[in-house]
């Protein structure tokens, strides 16, 4: 089996997590007026049914719940607009719904507890349809403040659309006293004020942490994923920038190129694909490729090691990296001497196997089948310094990344595993100089497309294979787009390769795009079937195989000085301070809800 572990083998009865499967989408706007239509129904049962004429309970449907559901649907994104919102008809339709939805279970209980307590003390029909207006406003206004603007005074005409519509028109079919419509203005004075309650302690964590509110990142983040709109995704990146740091970065290019011109560029910058969706340098591989252009041949863009803390603020440094490497692919040392070794690795279990091509050593970095993950950038640091004296090959490295577990496989500078991976990188590259033989490079490339995040879990630049033939054996490297390979994938991914070529690794680009389906990690193999990725990159390796043509060797690497990164642990604090923000969201959301209900009956109990 080329490259692989005997021990390392797919899990039987491996699944993919829940959150991995479930994806939610707004249902289309026809899907959610129907379903207001039949809650509608519901609500004028619940209300009227029976005790009241036919005809009164089709006059209280009509005016009571569904027209008002109908019109807050259509307008309010017109309404939020005119303030200076945006919020779209499907979430409009979607939202209609759900307040009407949160209604039942509370007049549920209203009829139940009339039907248990006969004798009891009871309420009016009207005084619950009002009551329930509450908490109707308390979820629109709460939703239209985070979705469409951070503003209580730009959110709270569309957020009282519906439930203000059902009072008039309940007020339309019986003609209020005073007295109601003072219990209906104190319904939704004291879901307002729950509201405000709730919005004030979901936004504490991220404000205290980074002085910026939490909700109002809401909307422009679901606007960068769901229609990459440029304004949002500005927005999220001049957060980001306040917060980066200066620090010198590099990029480095293996070119093949023949007659001049490249069929294939290894890329390879000191930059981490992330931090998430396509914001700063996430998506990487398609921005750096697109950058490079077709010049550059079929461009691969493997991890190299580094993590979070060289995270890039927004897509203009990623513009400087690139043009930084179109004018290296201009000037690379080559073509280098005719001579290459098998990929190689210095001992069994070795962290590190290294092939040389040309003048340069390629170094390939992983833990499989134990956890893979990201390594510290001063551990790749020191085995190029140490490992690349004056008169030697020149280094570059890449970190397969391909053995997911969560929480595990970080190599973290000073600790024995980085220890060890330094010895054996260093071994790895004296291993491949030495057997390296003279004889002509042979190259072939394959790409395969047509992938989508949602269904197979890879990012935009598919599946790419680089085969190599020299040193007296083939090599191929491929090269999926996402984050991390399941556990156990690796094996038969390279035994499919038996009898195609001599050697293999499999490798992932740690691309954070495609944490943005379900917000997880999302590693390949939960979503693409096992059975299919292998034969997928079967036959693309084949296909870079039937793709073999001599080639000569070029290098080369830059350094950008000035570079803004996130730096050190601020990833770490904003993922913490989410977590307290969700966590401060979910306890006040039961919090204020109940709060809301408590006041509602007191409100009740002095009007009644």
């Amino acid at each position: 089996m080329p490259g692989a572990d005997s021990t390392d083998a797919v899990p039987p009865g491996h699944r993919p997590s829940w959150y991995s499967r479930a994806l939610f989408r707004a249902p289309s706007v026809p899907v959610s007026i129907g379903a207001l239509a039949v809650i509608s129904a519901s609500l004028a049962a619940l209300a009227w049914v029976p005790g009241t004429d036919p005809t009164r309970v089709l006059e209280g449907y009509f005016a009571v719940f569904l027209i008002p559901g109908l019109v807050a649907a259509f307008a309010t994104p017109a309404v939020a607009g005119a303030l200076g919102g945006r919020f779209r008809l499907h979430r409009s339709s979607l939202l209609a719904v759900t307040a009407a939805l949160l209604a039942v279970p509370l007049m549920l209980l209203w009829r139940g507890f009339e039907l248990a307590v006969p004798n009891g003390p009871s309420a009016s029909a009207m005084s619950v349809i009002l009551l329930v207006q509450g908490p109707m406003l308390w979820l629109r206004h709460m939703s239209l403040f985070g979705v469409s603007r951070p503003s209580h005074a730009g959110s709270i005409v569309p957020s009282l659309l519906q439930p203000v519509g059902a009072i008039v028109g309940l007020f339309v079919l019986f003609p209020p006293t005073p007295g109601l419509l003072l219990e209906a203005l104190a319904y939704l004075l004291v879901a307002f004020l729950c509201c405000a309650l709730l919005l004030r302690a979901a936004d504490r964590p991220l404000r205290r942490e980074f002085g910026v509110s939490g909700v109002s990142l809401i909307r422009p983040l679901l606007e960068h994923i769901s229609m990459r709109d440029p304004g949002s995704t500005a927005s999220l990146e001049r957060f980001f920038a306040r917060f980066a740091k200066p620090a010198t970065v590099s990029i480095a290019l293996l070119s093949f190129r023949r007659g001049g011109v490249a069929r294939a560029t290894i890329a390879l910058p000191t930059v981490h694909p992330g931090p998430f969706a396509a914001l700063g340098a996430s998506d990487l591989p398609r921005k750096l490729s697109e950058r490079l252009g077709p010049a550059a041949g079929t461009v691969l863009v493997p991890h190299t090691p580094c993590n979070h803390d060289l995270d890039l603020p927004s897509t203009s440094e990623v513009d400087r990296i690139g043009e930084v490497g179109r004018a290296l692919a201009a000037r690379l040392d080559g073509p280098q001497a005719d001579r290459s070794s098998p990929l190689v690795a210095p001992r069994s279990g070795s962290l590190a196997r290294a092939q040389l091509l040309g003048e340069t050593v390629l170094v390939v970095v992983g833990q499989a089948p134990a956890p893979t993950d990201d390594i510290d950038f001063a551990v790749a640091d020191q085995i190029a310094r140490a490992s690349a004296p004056a008169a030697g090959p020149r280094v570059v490295l890449i970190d397969a990344h391909n053995s997911y577990v969560e929480d595990e496989g970080d190599i973290t500078y000073g600790t024995p595993t980085a220890e060890r991976l330094i010895d054996d990188a260093r071994a790895a590259i004296a291993a491949a100089v030495a057997a390296a033989r003279p004889g002509p490079v042979e190259v072939g490339v394959a790409v395969r497309a047509g992938y989508t995040i949602g269904r197979d879990g890879i990012g935009p630049t598919g599946i790419r294979a680089l085969v190599v033939r020299g040193g007296g054996t083939t090599t191929a490297y491929v090269l999926l787009d996402g984050n991390n390979l399941v556990r156990g994938l690796r094996a038969p991914v390279l035994s499919a390769l038996e009898g195609v070529v001599d050697a293999a690794e499999v490798m992932t680009t740690d691309n954070h795009v495609v944490h943005e389906v379900d917000g997880g990690v999302n590693p390949i193999g939960e979503r693409l079937p096992a059975d299919r990725l292998v034969a997928e990159v079967r036959g693309t390796v084949e296909a870079a195989v039937a793709d073999l043509t001599g080639v000569s060797v070029f290098s080369g690497s830059a350094s950008i000085p000035d570079v803004p990164v996130l730096g050190p642990d601020w990833t770490a604090r904003l993922l913490t301070s989410l977590g307290d923000t969700f966590s401060m969201f979910a306890n006040a959301f039961l919090m204020t809800f109940l709060l809301l209900l408590a006041s509602s009956l007191v409100v009740l109990a002095v009007f009644a």
